[in-house]
């Protein structure tokens, strides 16, 4: 062909659209990502040019590109249909895609008239940049698709919106996306972030500009139920109940807000209610197997001798929901160690290892996820399978991950107690010791430290290793 295919390539990836924004598939589950842009592109009266686009990339980074020129076209006639009079501004990430797509296709004509296409409108739109247009849509669009590759993504899905922002403070749809990627940020990293709080004013002010959108609404309630004003967490629910009864994107968040209230009876009533319009959603599955976990446990907490059968019940029904959602989200961890975990209430012990085993695999684990999965595998090892030096292993795993988290503090009062019980039931080996005394130097008890560390040696005089530690110990004193 006539055209280089280097300067193509310079070209495109000069381009703002899906294939330049570093969006890697390692990162989340293709087919569930894939069916989930399908039920928003069904049920959210939103624009669908973002999903429509996001949706192209997808289906190439499964290896369809026919199906993905397939939605770059249903994007354009998005355009057409709600923006007639500003279609360049409107197409730049679409004709972005494909450029991109052709030139994997290895149809460089095509792709040389796509790049083409956004050069020169770039150039009508801009008199400055040649290509690097900074319109607010385009930050939006990139932070909607962003949002969807999961929690490593959140901080840059906020800047985004950040930047969209600067130009039109008022625009509705970027403060919702702003308010939303605040509020994940938050879940996300809840251990890292000492206030919670950072997220409510971008809600509320999302809340005043979208009036009618119950899915921020009900983001609205969650945030104010985390900061103990559930009452008026409460009336946005029943305000946004009353404008879209069947919306599964609300009715979701509206059964979290009632399961962590203890209306659970309430919870599951949204859920199926909503499981019955996107029966495949992951997110319902795995919420709908927390409600019938936390009644498990309330009916163990109520009832002495809780009756076999329904106990039985509620944990075929949980495991029933966790299994689903494992299957279909490969990637989502705290699934597999809820799965695992109701396995060992279920006494099905290699079902439970193997659950564990699998979120050990997932690729993209952040040190507060692996501090939380030591904890529940060591708890695992020490109620279920009654090994307490496994138990150890994997409570001191989790504490070496140096990474201050909720989870971390979890794992070293467990390995704290664990050990002080062994030491006085007088079980305790010189590792017990040297463990202990790793846990007081953590803690900044150097003296403790010191004191365990000299009974391990005594036990075993010739370790190395304890004899350092030693040695260090008293040097800081």
């Amino acid at each position: 062909s006539t055209i280089s295919k280097n300067s193509l390539k310079s070209s495109l990836l000069q381009l703002e659209c899906h294939f330049t924004w570093t969006l890697l598939k390692q990162d989340v589950d293709l087919d569930d990502l894939e069916e989930t842009i399908g039920d928003q592109i069904e049920f959210f009266i939103k624009s669908n040019i973002t999903n429509y686009n996001l949706l192209s990339y997808v289906c190439h980074l499964k290896n369809s590109n026919e199906e993905a020129l397939r939605n770059l076209q249903k994007a354009e006639e998005e355009v057409q249909k709600n923006h007639p009079d500003e279609i360049a501004r409107r197409s730049l990430v679409t004709w972005g895609n494909y450029a991109w797509i052709y030139y994997h296709m290895e149809r460089y004509e095509e792709a040389q008239t796509y790049v083409s296409k956004v050069e020169n409108s770039c150039k009508k739109l801009s008199s400055t940049a040649q290509w690097k247009i900074q319109l607010p849509e385009i930050y939006a669009e990139q932070g909607w698709a962003l949002l969807k590759f999961g929690g490593k993504y959140y901080k840059r899905a906020m800047n985004c919106f950040e930047n969209a922002l600067k130009n039109e403070p008022n625009n509705p749809e970027f403060n919702a996306g702003y308010a939303i990627a605040m509020y994940r940020l938050e879940n996300f990293s809840h251990q890292q972030c000492k206030d919670l709080s950072l997220s409510l004013k971008p809600l509320k002010r999302a809340v005043e500009l979208n009036p009618n959108d119950t899915f921020i609404m009900a983001l609205l309630a969650l945030k104010l139920q985390d900061l103990k004003q559930a009452d008026e967490g409460q009336k946005y629910i029943e305000e946004a109940m009353q404008k879209t009864p069947d919306l599964p994107y609300f009715l979701r968040y509206a059964a979290k807000f009632y399961r962590r209230k203890g209306e659970v009876d309430k919870a599951l009533e949204s859920l199926k209610k909503a499981l019955a319009v996107t029966p495949k959603s992951a997110f319902l599955h795995h919420q709908l197997g927390l409600c019938y976990r936390a009644k498990l446990f309330q009916l163990k907490k109520t009832t002495r001798y809780p009756p076999q059968e329904q106990v039985e019940e509620l944990i075929r029904l949980s495991i029933f929901h966790f299994k689903i959602v494992t299957d279909q989200k490969t990637k989502f961890f705290s699934a597999y160690t809820d799965l695992a975990n109701m396995y060992a209430q279920a006494k099905r012990y290699e079902e439970a290892e193997e659950a564990f085993q699998k979120a050990f695999q997932i690729n993209i684990l952040i040190s507060d996820d692996k501090q939380q999965l030591y904890y529940n595998y060591g708890n695992f090892q020490r109620f279920h399978m009654k090994s307490e030096s496994e138990a150890i292993r994997c409570y001191t795993e989790g504490l070496k991950i140096e990474k201050d988290s909720y989870a971390r503090d979890q794992c070293r009062n467990a390995l704290k107690k664990l050990l002080e019980q062994r030491i006085q039931g007088g079980l305790a080996n010189a590792t017990d010791f040297a463990t202990l005394g790793q846990v007081h130097n953590l803690n900044g008890e150097k003296h403790e430290a010191i004191e365990c560390y000299e009974k391990a040696i005594a036990l075993c005089p010739d370790n190395e290793e304890y004899l350092s530690a030693l040695c260090e110990l008293r040097l800081s004193i």
